[in-house]
């Protein structure tokens, strides 16, 4: 059977000065929009949003 691989296909931020690289990044203006945003990205990206902390949140593809 094969191993499946996961990767973080996208982060997004409110604070871009905390983010560094490793994945593609998009910055937004407030809470809300990160919310929506990620939302958004994982459902187009048939992925996941996991909050890291209030500001970011990755995209996971498993």
């Amino acid at each position: 059977m094969a191993e499946k691989q996961t990767s973080i296909v996208a982060i997004v931020t409110t604070k871009q000065e905390n983010i560094k690289g490793g994945a593609p990044t998009f910055t937004v203006e407030n809470k809300e929009t990160l919310q929506k945003t990620s939302t958004s990205i994982a459902k187009i990206l048939g992925a996941t949003a996991h909050e890291i902390n209030p500001d970011t949140i990755i995209i996971v593809r498993r």
